[in-house]
């Protein structure tokens, strides 16, 4: 606050909500002064934020008739010229009725906060480590499950279920479970589409547990692998590999992307071989850094991320492998346990 010459900041982003204060529900924000901290938020959550935020003011706005004006009247009384908010997160409505409710700068304070979830704290580090391990027990019991007739849908669901047994938080989020020339969908939906004998299976999935988030994906075959099928899998292998040795503090992101093209340059695939091959991963799924050709992160000890790069070719399918790793000052340790060998079922 003081660098960005501010005198308070307003954090609105949920996620951010809850890394700052450590508050599990919803409908808040927080605002930050040089002097206090106060936690605005609805009538119903009142009690939930004063037993997990004891150290902030409790403000209920909706007496108040928004939370802009809930926040002027805290402007007001604390005599704020300058509040930072985070604009990425604002709809262009909130902004004008905080712009008309509130006498007080408002400045952008966007990505700061993910600045500091980057590098993860050692109890952060067990959390992840936990939903990691609940993820690749899940593996172990889906893929007994796969068989030809059964739906993506059935299996996505079973899926989400394992991992639910297994200890993870029951809010779930998007799973990706994907057959035969669907697997070229980077984000597809599990669909009602039956397994067939020779698919591709993509399985990209994940769980929370105390709120952090595991992300791997497997793709198995259902069958005897065709040629093809081993040689693209055998080049997915090879691109998480040389990535994965690549990685340690201190390396740029945008290098951690070369390391995998450089495994296609001279094949057939480099054209199906999509940019985006890993992302940070936290309290949300998506989160600084990112690796891409054109990111300008730094990879830095204690950030937890995704390794990733893919191979997806229009009606015919696509192969996934991804790791999550703990960057160290040395290398990194990768969290998922689950087999990156071929499974033919």
């Amino acid at each position: 606050m003081e660098q960005a010459g501010l005198q308070a900041v307003l954090i609105s982003r949920p996620v951010n909500v809850k890394y700052v204060s450590g508050y599990t529900g919803e409908d808040s924000v927080l605002l930050i002064t040089n002097r206090k901290k106060y936690f605005i938020t609805d009538p119903r959550y009142m009690e939930q934020a004063s037993l997990e935020c004891p150290d902030y003011v409790l403000v209920e706005w909706r007496s108040r008739g928004s939370v802009g004006k809930a926040v002027a009247e805290i402007a007001g009384e604390e005599a704020l010229s300058a509040i930072g908010v985070e604009e990425s997160h604002m709809t262009v409505a909130e902004y004008r009725s905080f712009e008309a409710e509130v006498k007080a700068e408002l400045a952008p304070f966007d990505g700061v906060i993910e600045g500091f979830r980057a590098v993860k704290r050692p109890e952060e580090i067990e959390c992840l480590r936990a939903a990691c391990d609940i993820a690749s027990r899940a593996f172990e019991k889906i893929v007994k499950d796969i068989r030809i007739g059964i739906t993506e849908k059935e299996l996505a669901s079973r899926l989400s279920m394992y991992m639910v047994m297994e200890g993870a938080d029951t809010r779930p989020y998007g799973n990706i479970l994907i057959s035969g020339p669907r697997t070229s969908l980077l984000h597809g939906i599990p669909s009602s589409r039956a397994i067939e004998y020779g698919d591709l299976v993509l399985m990209d999935y994940g769980c929370q547990y105390h709120g952090y988030l595991s992300d791997m994906t497997r793709t198995v075959v259902v069958g005897r692998a065709t040629g093809r099928q081993r040689e693209v899998y055998r080049l997915e292998q090879q691109m998480v590999e040389a990535v994965e040795a690549f990685l340690k503090d201190g390396v740029p992101a945008a290098e951690a992307y070369e390391e995998s093209r450089r495994i296609l340059e001279g094949t057939e695939y480099l054209p199906w071989h999509y940019t985006g091959i890993g992302h940070g991963v936290g309290m949300f799924v998506h989160e600084t850094p990112f690796m891409s050709p054109a990111s300008t992160d730094m990879i830095r000890a204690g950030n937890v991320m995704t390794v990733e790069p893919g191979i997806y070719i229009p009606g015919w399918g696509g192969i996934r492998i991804e790791d999550q790793l703990l960057i160290t000052e040395t290398g990194n340790e990768n969290l998922i346990s689950a087999t990156k060998e071929l499974i033919e079922i």
